[in-house]
């Protein structure tokens, strides 16, 4: 993002003259076309009550972006052949974020209960209008709108501790979210990879802990440990003077900033800065990315002195925030070096906790109460609940829905944020052709469609549902481009979810709108993902034979696909129906719209046909309905994995996998393979061992051969297949059977279940 776009984020969709379409996101709760436009020129004032100083605020704020796109400087008063009016008034129905809109030829008239509501009538003006400098008068189209958001909580997070990025580009970030009408800034500024806020009383914290080794040529996975004697020279931090500065800008803009400090686990960029906090109290080596085994990274539960130091910490970061909340994290605490901690031990004996789960509640608790005594409320990821939620915390559900539907049902304030489909960090197309990501699929269409208020609450329940928030970390991200990129277009998408009414959402007219702020990014140069003009590839299993489905989310366009390894243009062939694949081939598909094809990059997938394609297969443990891949047959669906996790891959958490395939006649076999994935930070092991064995009536199993894996668990990345040679064996029924893990003792799940992702079951 550069400083000379920071215009484009509150004049973000396209410039409309006239009658043409109005192409406003958030769709406005209610929009009534008028005749004709209203034009803004070098005759246009601006009126409002200069006494109010909400009023005047806003009036700077629209005065502004009017002169940036146009050069002229409206003026207050009366006199004018045309004038733009704000008005701050008492109305019924629209609540302090609502606002009215009227414009007709000769006046804009803007009403709201508070400079909430001004700023987004603002805004939904502001989309009306050019997004560059135009010499040539602004209009604006006639119409009247009644708005109002559903949800109070509309957010966007950003994680600046493993990659950092400046002020300028944080009030980029801020400037996009408030153009779409965004209200909350959730600013991840502590993790284990640095300390990114300014603490007076404790220097070290950006001396120390904001710097690590520089490794940014690296892939973050693959990032080795610093050694001793690497120089810190990676990194930096936000003076307070800085954070006041953009928490003014971010004010101007009705977005609240809410800081997260991070605790009591991801905390070894503190502990660089200050040993004593850890229960080992030993020195560490230079932070680094990527791989952080054996560091310590939990603030020590047992001594008091890291509480009273928190507190000092607590005490600056609540007089520097506004915001009546305080994000204290509370996620993958690895609660083994609490096991193995004399002063752990002692506090959970003299506390009469059960185990270290209730250790970490008392943490959480105890920091609440402190939170809570300076007048602020604490929200915290959903790991927050084990052992017991805090009193007046807010849980944060980021490992699906099921900690914000126990919370509500709690009476707790609850923010969905499951990472599917709201972790911006995974990828939304491809991922062929698409930027490295942290893995999964959560496409615009998903975004878009996300409900927060679960059909398991009831009606008083759901109104504990504050609202939702996407969360954008940034292990894969290091330059700013990549920011736009993995929010544009799904920003918006999550925008509307949040503030248009349920019923007033519709995916296609989405769609249809979306487009348009395309453009606006090409003209401005934004990265920005076409991830929705992509071609879906679904397999699809129907009497014994693979037919594949394709698709897209673009009305009225056309899919053309090639099967010989050419890429599709406009004449390929068109798809009309479900394809049947007979034979191993590479098949490829684009969108054509207006006698284009619109993918940066066609569609690509390989399909390995072998015996056990589209055979009946059965699960003693059913696969997570979170990775559920293509569905029961994806072990036989001629695709194997990619490297992103959970497009392609069937999970299984804590249960073995144990499936067995109904070839439906005994056939002569050769070879089976299986393939599995391992991701050690996510929480994914190879099985320690895969068996396989046959039968020819489906009762009486013979086992071939049991295979361990020949990897270390601590590995973090691997795809392996596990292979059997048969010789010349006659079975009709196969059974695999691939034994789980638990994470290991060094690991943040330490004792925990691990997952099984495995794929493509190859029978020959």
């Amino acid at each position: 993002m550069k400083k000379s776009l920071l215009i484009f984020f509150l004049l973000i969709t396209t410039y409309l003259f006239g009658q043409q379409a109005l192409n406003l996101i958030p769709k406005p709760v209610s929009l009534e076309k008028g005749t004709g436009t209203f034009i803004i020129d070098q005759s246009t004032v601006l009126l409002y009550n200069s006494a109010d100083q909400e009023l005047q605020s806003a009036a700077v704020f629209l005065k502004a972006h009017i002169k940036r796109v146009s050069g002229i400087d409206l003026k207050a008063g009366a006199n004018g052949s045309r004038k733009i009016e704000l008005v701050i008034a008492p109305l019924e129905t629209i609540g302090r974020e609502g606002y009215l809109l009227d414009i007709k030829p000769v006046s804009i008239t803007m009403k709201a209960n508070t400079k909430a509501g001004i700023i987004y009538g603002i805004q939904t003006l502001l989309q009306t209008l050019p997004a560059i400098r135009t010499n040539a008068p602004l209009q604006v189209p006639c119409m009247k709108i009644t708005d109002y958001p559903r949800f109070q909580w509309r957010g966007m997070h950003l994680d600046v501790s493993r990659h950092f990025f400046g002020p300028e580009l944080v009030k980029e970030y801020i400037d996009l979210l408030a153009s779409y009408k965004m209200n909350r800034f959730h600013w991840h500024l502590v993790d284990d990879q640095g300390w990114r806020i300014e603490i007076k009383k404790y220097p070290d914290f950006t001396k120390t802990g904001a710097w690590r080794v520089d490794q940014n040529n690296l892939v973050w996975g693959v990032r080795p440990q610093a050694k001793p004697g690497e120089a810190a020279t990676y990194g930096g931090y936000y003076t307070q003077e800085q954070v006041k500065d953009i928490i003014s800008y971010a004010a101007e803009r009705n977005v609240m900033v809410v800081p997260e400090i991070e605790m009591p686990g991801h905390v070894a960029s503190a502990i660089a800065s200050y040993s004593w906090l850890s229960c080992a109290q030993q020195p560490q080596l230079s932070l680094t990315g990527g791989n952080y085994n054996g560091i310590s990274s939990n603030y020590c539960a047992g001594n008091d002195s890291v509480f009273h130091f928190l507190e000092d910490v607590l005490r600056e970061v609540t007089n520097l925030f506004p915001s009546p909340y305080i994000h204290i994290g509370g996620d993958e605490v690895d609660k083994t070096p609490w096991k193995n901690c004399a002063r752990c031990q002692a506090r959970i004996k003299k506390e009469g906790l059960k185990n270290e789960e209730e250790l970490q509640s008392y943490f959480i608790k105890r920091i609440g109460k402190f939170i809570n005594s300076q007048h602020k409320k604490m929200i915290g990821w959903d790991e927050i609940l084990e052992g017991g939620l805090a009193e007046d915390a807010t849980v944060m559900s980021w490992r699906g829905e099921a900690g914000g539907i126990k919370a509500a049902k709690m009476k707790h304030d609850v923010i969905m944020t499951p990472d599917y489909p709201l972790y911006f960090d995974h990828y939304q197309a491809g991922p062929e052709g698409e930027p490295l990501a942290f893995g999964g699929m959560n496409s615009l269409k998903n975004v878009y469609n996300y409900e927060p208020v679960s059909k398991e609450l009831t009606e008083a329940e759901s109104k504990f549902v504050l609202g939702a928030q996407a969360n954008l970390w940034t292990e894969f991200i290091t330059k700013p481009e990549g920011i736009e990129y993995m929010v544009l277009p799904r920003m918006p998408a999550l925008a509307e979810a949040v503030w248009t009414p349920k019923e007033g959402r519709s995916l296609s007219s989405f769609m249809s709108r979306i487009p348009h702020h395309y453009k606006r990014y090409e003209q401005l140069g934004l990265r920005y993902s076409a991830g929705n003009f992509a071609v879906a590839i679904n397999p699809v299993i129907k009497d014994g034979k693979l037919f594949v489905e394709l698709s897209n989310e673009i009305p009225g366009s056309t899919i053309v696909y090639t099967s010989d390894g050419n890429e599709p243009v406009v004449g390929s062939a068109a798809y009309t129906q479900p394809l049947l694949i007979e034979a191993s081939m590479v098949l490829k598909a684009s969108t054509v719209t207006d006698q284009q094809v619109r993918n940066v990059q066609a569609s690509k997938q390989s399909f390995v046909i072998h015996k056990g394609v589209g055979k009946s297969i059965t699960y003693v443990h059913q696969p997570s309905k979170f990775y559920p891949a293509n569905g029961p047959n994806s072990l036989l669906d001629g695709i194997k994995g990619t490297a992103a996790p959970g497009k392609y891959w069937h999970g299984f958490s804590g249960d073995d996998l144990i499936a067995t395939v109904d070839l439906g006649a005994t056939v002569s076999l050769h070879r089976i393979s299986l393939g599995c994935l391992q991701s050690y930070r996510s929480w994914i092991f190879l099985p320690q061992w895969v068996r396989f064995e046959v039968s020819v009536d489906g009762e009486h199993f013979t086992e071939i051969k049991t295979v361990n894996t020949p990897f270390d668990i601590h590995d973090n990345y691997l795809q392996y297949d596990f292979k059997v040679s048969l010789g010349n064996t006659s079975a009709r029924f196969i059974r695999v059977t691939a034994k789980n893990n638990n994470c290991p003792p060094d690991h943040p799940g330490a004792g925990a279940p691990g997952w099984i992702f495995a794929d493509e079951l190859m029978i020959d």
